[in-house]
């Protein structure tokens, strides 16, 4: 797209670049709302890699503390294109090409029409399969012998 009018994604004349300035959008951004898009597909159970879990779970605990938004994204982002990488935690028996089809059209359509740059890749990486566990709620099995 140059100089782009993003009317495709439903941004009216939403140009980045005019005669009478430009826009420039910080790579937090395109961060976090790729985060969200990707939490709204049902069957992605968390974002990062182990450790980074590892250390939101330690803010969970923290009074007051909050998760980030961005938390298992990088981004790359130019004046009118971005790059996507995604960590990916999935729910156990979720089909995952299928969850990473709709996990990718929906933080490209995010993008696009919330910051108006073009997405030109977004690369997911599955790296654990949530299986949930009896401490989650679930009753607790009866021992087969008192």
């Amino acid at each position: 797209m140059s100089t782009q009018t993003v009317e495709k994604n439903g941004v009216t004349g939403g140009k980045l670049v005019t005669d009478k300035g430009s826009t420039t959008i910080a790579d937090v951004v395109v961060q976090k709302v790729a985060g969200l898009a990707a939490r709204e597909i049902r069957g992605v159970h968390a974002l990062g890699g182990g450790a980074t879990r590892a250390l939101s779970a330690l803010r969970d605990r923290i009074p007051g503390a909050t998760a980030s938004a961005g938390q298992g994204v990088s981004v790359e982002v130019g004046e009118k294109q971005a790059a996507v990488d995604l960590e990916l935690v999935v729910e156990y028996g979720v089909p995952i090409a299928d969850l990473a089809k709709s996990v990718r059209t929906n933080v490209i359509t995010a993008i696009e029409q919330i910051t108006g740059l073009e997405v030109v890749e977004v690369n997911i990486n599955v790296n654990d399969v949530h299986i949930p566990s009896d401490s989650e709620g679930e009753e607790p099995e009866t021992a087969r012998v008192q």
